[in-house]
């Protein structure tokens, strides 16, 4: 009998919470394939109740019903590390995820280390210890083991007394809001694979002459649709620097093809004529211009000043027992140093928003500019000092 999925949805409207995990196979496929679907609810002693949900048997199951209570903003969607989980649920049942509230987020505002697995997690904040034995699995294979169903259960068993928890010690630290904040971005996380950012992000595609740019281009798309028809890695079926190279080179036959390094023999035999094809396609195309300007790039002298921000980052997380990696990321400093030095308003990176520019940002940029300075203290901690 298919499981009630209408019941469970209005259950967690009832309660305002809802655990969710899912377990997946992306290796050697385009893009991951949901398997199972794990559901916690609260009843009406407030304790779990745990449904496990398999897309690939099937019985009749209706998930229309959970995927409009994930886009349902009253119902907070609790899940652990669920970056993967968002990006998979979007795209297999058509909905939204919004109220999420990630665990592994949230412990980092708590004083524990950023990205702590969740079996770590459930020891330190509920003294909880997982009888985890099936962790390397096929979940693509059926039927599945009683093991493998208890232990997808006990994914989602605790995850919601676990929320609480973290929640009422974030209350009582003032940073409840700030972990909320940082849950937000998942609501817009997405497995899709967009041509256009595939494209820029191929290498040294930049310096492409347009022509070149437009079949390297075409060569992606082909890509992309073969793979999906084959659901398999799309650098399977051609890697990056072997699809630069024949866009280089505008093959206009399959034995040019075979003068290019990187395309194997079953390669050439199974879609040479297909490659040959897309890069006519290309030469038919519009010249794609470069038209990005070149980023700018740090130099020596400022490899210290990069370091000197940091150095005011760990600080201040150290001071307030939060996380180095979700205040500031090196890439991030880097960007605000180059734009202090070059005079240019300071750019969007997420130190210079919300929580972390009351926290950090503000403070960062004095010290760029000259209006701080660090020294040691007699404890042998960094002091913030303000200059004259």
């Amino acid at each position: 009998m298919a499981p009630d999925t209408t019941a469970l949805a209005d259950r967690a409207r009832e309660t305002g919470r809802l655990g969710i995990d899912t377990e997946f196979v992306g290796e050697g496929r385009y893009r991951p394939l949901l398997c199972l679907v794990q559901v916690a609810v609260l009843d009406d002693a407030g304790a779990p109740e745990i449904t496990v949900l398999d897309p690939l048997v099937g019985d009749g199951i209706d998930f229309e019903p959970l995927a409009e209570v994930l886009a349902d903003p009253s119902v907070e969607v609790v899940l652990h590390a669920g970056r993967q989980d968002v990006a998979l649920l979007r795209r297999v049942w058509s909905t939204e995820l919004t109220s999420i509230f990630d665990t592994q987020i949230a412990a980092g505002f708590a004083g524990l280390r950023a990205q702590l697995g969740y079996e770590p997690l459930l020891n330190e904040i509920l003294g909880v210890r997982l009888r985890k034995s099936a962790s390397f699995t096929k979940w693509d294979t059926r039927p599945l083991s009683p093991e493998q169903v208890e232990y997808a259960r006990e994914d989602v068993l605790h995850i919601l007394q676990l929320s609480e928890r973290l929640q009422e010690r974030l209350g009582a630290m003032g940073r409840l809001q700030w972990a909320v904040e940082e849950c937000r971005f998942l609501e817009d996380v997405r497995d899709d694979r967009d041509p256009d950012t595939l494209f820029e992000k191929l290498p040294r595609v930049g310096g492409l002459e347009p022509a070149v740019r437009a079949v390297a281009r075409e060569l992606i798309l082909w890509r992309e649709l073969t793979a999906r028809e084959v659901d398999r890695p799309a650098s399977s079926v051609l890697q990056d620097a072997t699809l630069v190279e024949i866009a280089k080179r505008r093959p206009k036959s399959v034995d040019r093809l075979t003068q290019i390094r990187g395309l194997h023999e079953g390669t050439l035999r199974r879609r040479g004529a297909d490659i040959v094809a897309a890069v006519q396609r290309g030469l038919e195309r519009p010249p794609i211009p470069s038209g990005s300007e070149r980023p700018a790039q740090p130099g020596p002298q400022d490899a210290p000043l990069i370091a000197l921000a940091e150095a005011l980052v760990r600080t201040r997380a150290l001071e307030n027992d939060l996380a180095y990696e979700l205040m500031a990321a090196r890439a991030d400093l880097q960007q605000v140093v180059l734009a202090v030095r070059d005079g240019r308003p300071p750019p969007e990176v997420r130190t210079l928003r919300g929580w972390r520019r009351e926290l950090i940002g503000d403070e960062l940029l004095a010290l760029l500019r000259g209006d701080l300075a660090l020294a040691m203290g007699p404890d042998r901690r960094i002091e913030v000092i303000a200059q004259d």
